[in-house]
């Protein structure tokens, strides 16, 4: 009977980070319905979802002392215990009836699926109690007929490769997935399976799995939110009947946590030339389109063909999906607000899923018969192997003999792998359950002593703790600081240091600790190799004191303890985590960094994308030092005003990538460098799997190589303040790169003008700029030239800007062949009637510029082409280009801009009391000259129409001074004409006087 796949879907609260950045909840529970509100558009409709079971574990709980998370009183939370009893019991009873099981969840990074699964400290997920209860129940087994095997495999999918856990050293390219031709079910060649007799023994055998996965994950750079990781049980029921015959019920339970689920799209690499199908999202499109098809498939639609062969994923989870199993999905949500569309995609995503119906029937066989039928199908892969295999397979009409020979071995291999296969299984039956839980129990025996002494001496020695991005992988390696010297470093051949790592700019004698007594140096090792300590770089001998921080080359991150002496560093908290130590290294490199309640959205959004990036450009920089591709990466920040991108606002974080043999630069969108960082692991991997290809690689499949494209020299920013008095701009204006550095100067005038553009001087001045209120205004901007500093910009340039309501940039003539192009373009701007919002826009705005320059293939200086890409790195880095100081990183344009609007309001300022002063000048001249007339020309009305024309449209003062000097010459000529009655003159007041004096 088919039944149709359970789906859950579980909100969790709210991360620290989310608090600090006042997130809000985008999601309502009400029974099993769970509502999404975009809560930054009104206009769109909240969105409803109806689910087997909706788990609200966003608040509502309290801790008990063992801290566990239990419901509050009167709340509807929904805690580990509540979440096993729903999902996981069905799993265990599923199993015990015989069926397989699969329970996969799936959400974007840090949405809870690893909670759920697995949990963190005393809040156990489904895994551990699973696992825990079946035990129990098995142990509580009284039927002396009824035998139980449990067998526990652990397997990681990380870029379409797959990684055994539960050995230290998988093959290159990873193990290989079969399908048995048979049954038509897929299998992994030579995973290790694991037979166990407690709960204790798989929480052991996790643990290690954890291990090896963090190991695995740090040597090849891996992110261990985009893999897959799949735990499977195999759950073994043997009983005998009353006439001794057995028949075995065998139940597979796959518990699968799948990668982070964040949409291509969201990181913005949709524009890049190379896309990400290098198998890093490739598994999740693939279960994607595998549950469209079952969904359609389950609907009632004919002829569709399910694409479980599009990836491993989808290979290894055919029968969870649309086959022999009973599946569960748990969907976990972010409840943050600003993860709005993958919260959405997630519930589309499980409300698809529900559609599907398997068809699980119980796995029970009589041992005999399963012995019997491997030894048949043996002796025919056998005979096949022997000589009878085609030398075309049907179908190979048209093959070369090479395509035909490459087409027999790969047959030969699958023949092979199925023989072994076959045998181990049948081994496996052979030996009894009492047996194989005997050799298992003495393993974990074995094994747990092992542990237990490495644990007591981890408490009374000096040892370092890894740290890790997941905090599920962090704290589970540890190394241990004998007395003497303790090489750090990479395996060469025989030859084993005591602390091994592996992995990019790791070293053979990468670093040395040297323990005297309880004083504990670190020193570099061989030149050049790369070591930090709390984010500085090791240069000499250092003491280290409890809980320093170590990064060993790009990623191997450690924290060092002190078991005699805990005294810790200045500045050093209680807690030591991941981001604590990325926020050191960012502040070692200049940038700037905070307590999230100390920052703006913005700054910390900012903050966020540094500390994410970093770690990964300083990975890429190894990859291109160790593949030798003369490429260097660099973070950087670039403000709102000079970012190019349309409708950005705010600080910018981005990625430049530098040529170093010609000196060429791109800057990189922060998805196009994380999807071409994924492309260049990949590349990096087939490296060391010794990958031919790469050697012919061809230029547009390399995700080191861009063509030649226009780079972002600088921008200038030209404040408008003067045209709110009438006044033209045109002085030069300094072009700054990013980092606030000098590239040129742009030769830019903004002035009044009339509507054909012809500028007006003097005759617009105000000296009020609400005089322009109601009136119709125009003024020019002019790109005169430019002067660039670069000499490689000789090949072109051009200048792009935008004013307030355009929508598209207004775009130069692109100038080449100089440093110095003439751009000589103007635009005129009209405006119908001055607003006080067009007053404040003059006011408090400007104009950017964006000064870009061509760049062209050049030919690399030879004597660089003689030195390694490390060489070429360290040789800048020693120039220090590469570096640059806090104050420049964070508030380099902020800085830029407000001494640009500045400058320019002491212009305005200078302009305004030149006009000003010339006035003056001008009726000081024209009251002068009266005054030398004879008394008989002294002629008021010309006089008055010759200071009123002098200070017409200049503003308040001069108006003023206008009406007082009228005053004055009125007064005058009362004076003249009381002295010639009465013979002597009035007296003036010095109110009326002195202001005659200032004016005069």
């Amino acid at each position: 009977m088919a039944e149709s796949v359970k789906v859950a879907v579980r909100v969790r609260p709210f991360n620290q980070r989310e608090k600090d950045r006042g997130s809000k909840c985008c999601i309502k529970m009400t029974g099993k319905t769970s509502t999404i509100t975009n809560l930054d558009d009104t206009s769109v409709e909240p969105k409803m979802f109806t689910f087997d079971y909706s788990y609200w574990s966003h608040d509502g709980f309290d801790v008990d002392d063992e801290g566990v998370s239990i419901p509050a009183p009167g709340s509807n939370y929904a805690s580990q215990r509540m979440v096993f009893n729903d999902l996981g019991q069905g799993v265990l009873n599923n199993a015990f009836e015989g069926f397989n099981t699969s329970l996969f969840a799936y959400g974007q990074t840090g949405a809870g699926k690893s909670y759920s699964m697995v949990g963190y400290g005393p809040n156990k997920g489904i895994v551990p109690i699973t696992c825990d209860e079946l035990f129990k129940t098995v142990e509580g087994n009284t039927d002396p007929n009824m035998k139980h095997c449990v067998s526990f495999s652990m397997l990681e999918i990380y870029n379409e490769c797959v990684r055994d856990l539960l050995i230290k050293n998988n093959p290159k390219g990873g193990l290989a997935v079969r399908q048995n031709p048979s049954i038509g079910a897929f299998y992994v060649q030579g995973l290790t399976k694991q037979v166990v007799g407690s709960y204790k023994a798989i929480e052991a055998k996790m643990e290690e799995g954890t291990s090896n996965r963090t190991v695995a994950s740090t040597a090849m750079n891996a992110t261990s939110s985009r893999a897959h990781t799949v735990v499977t049980i195999t759950f073994d029921q043997i009983k005998k009947n009353e006439v001794g015959e057995e028949t075995k019920r065998t139940s597979i339970i796959n518990l699968v946590d799948l990668a982070g689920s964040e949409r291509a799209g969201s990181t913005g690499a949709t524009g890049d030339r190379l896309k990400e199908g290098a198998n890093i999202n490739k598994s999740l499109s693939a279960l994607g389109n595998v549950i469209s098809a079952l969904a359609d498939a389950s609907s009632g639609k004919k002829k569709v063909m399910v694409p479980y062969r599009d990836s491993v994923l989808t290979k290894l989870l055919q029968n969870a999906l649309g086959g022999n199993s009973k599946t569960i999905m748990i969907a976990a949500l972010s409840p943050a607000d600003i993860n709005y569309d993958e919260t959405l995609g997630t519930l589309r995503y499980a409300d698809r899923a529900k559609q599907i119906k398997n068809k699980a029937v119980v796995n029970e066989n009589p041992m005999d018969k399963l012995i019997r039928e491997l030894k048949e199908e043996n002796e025919k892969l056998k005979k096949a192997l022997g000589g009878d295999i085609p030398a075309a397979a049907p179908g190979a009409v048209g093959m070369t003999p090479e395509e035909a020979a490459a087409m027999r071995k790969q047959m030969e291999e699958e023949i092979r792998a199925q023989l072994e296969a076959n045998a181990s299984a049948m081994a496996d039956m052979q030996m009894s359950g009492e047996d194989r839980t005997a050799i298992a129990q003495q393993q974990f025996n074995e094994e747990q002593l092992k542990l237990l002494e490495k644990e007591k001496e981890k408490d009374n020695t000096p040892h370092i703790t890894n740290l890790n991005e997941d905090n599920a992988l962090s704290g589970v390696i540890h190394h241990l600081i004998q007395a003497g010297e303790n090489i750090v470093g990479r395996r060469d051949g025989e030859t084993v240091p005591a602390i091994c790592l592996s992995g990019l700019s790791i070293q053979k004698s990468h670093a040395i600790f040297a323990r005297d007594g309880e004083t504990v140096i670190l020193r570099p090792g061989v030149v050049g190799a790369k070591t930090k300590v709390n984010g500085q770089t090791l240069n000499g001998d250092r003491t280290l004191m409890h809980q320093d921080r170590i990064l060993f080359g790009s990623n191997h991150m450690y924290v060092y303890y002190d078991p005699v002496n805990k005294e810790t560093a200045e500045g050093t908290p209680a807690q030591i985590d991941w981001e604590f130590a990325q926020k050191e290294i960012a502040q070692a490199k200049g940038f700037q960094t905070g307590a999230d309640g100390q920052l703006s959205k913005e700054q910390q959004l900012a903050q966020e994308q540094v500390l994410e990036l970093l770690p990964m450009v300083s990975e890429s920089n190894a990859i291109s030092e160790e593949l030798n591709k003369h490429k260097s990466f660099e973070v950087i920040l670039i403000s709102g005003a000079a970012n190019p991108t349309e409708g950005s606002k705010g600080t910018k974080v981005m990625v430049k990538m530098k040529n170093l043999l010609n000196g060429n630069t791109w800057l990189w969108e922060r998805g196009k460098f994380m999807n071409r960082r994924y492309l260049m692991q990949d590349m990096y991997q087939r490296h060391l799997d010794g990958d031919e290809t790469l050697k012919d690689l061809p230029e547009d499949e390399d995700p080191f190589w861009d063509p030649p494209c226009e780079v972002l020299i600088g921008t200038s920013s030209a404040f408008l303040q003067a045209l709110g008095y009438g006044i033209d701009m045109d002085d030069p204006i300094l072009v700054t790169d990013y980092k606030g550095e000098d590239q040129g100067q742009m030769f830019i005038n903004i002035s009044p003008c009339d509507e054909t553009g012809k500028c007006m001087g003097e005759e617009y001045f105000v000296e009020d700029s609400t005089e322009l209120l109601g009136k119709p205004y125009h003024y020019k901007v002019t790109i005169k030239s430019c002067e660039i500093r670069d000499s490689r910009f000789n090949v072109g340039s051009f200048i792009k800007y935008k004013l307030e309501g355009d929508e598209d940039y207004t775009i130069t003539p692109t100038v080449s062949k100089s440093l110095s192009p003439e751009f000589n373009h103007s635009r005129v701007v009209k405006i119908e009637k001055v607003t006080q919002e067009t007053l404040d826009y003059f006011e408090n705005s400007c104009i950017t510029f964006l000064l870009y320059g061509c760049q062209e293939d050049r030919e690399s200086d030879v004597k660089l082409m003689k030195l390694t890409t490390k060489e070429l790195r360290q040789r800048e880095e020693s120039s220090g280009n590469m570096k640059t100081n806090a104050l420049t990183r964070q508030l380099t344009k902020n800085v830029v801009d407000e001494s640009a609007a500045l400058k320019t309001e002491i212009l305005v300022l200078k302009r305004r009391n030149d006009i000003l002063a010339k006035k003056e000048k001008r009726i000081q001249g024209i009251v002068t000259e009266w005054g030398k007339k004879p008394p008989e020309e002294q002629q008021f009305d010309p006089y008055h129409r010759a200071i009123s024309a002098a200070a017409f449209n200049t503003g308040t003062m001069l108006k003023s001074a206008a009406t007082v000097i009228t005053q004055v010459i009125k007064a005058q000529k009362l004076v003249g004409a009381m002295t010639a009655v009465n013979g002597e003159p009035p007296v003036v007041s010095k109110a009326a006087g002195s202001k005659a004096c200032v004016l005069m």
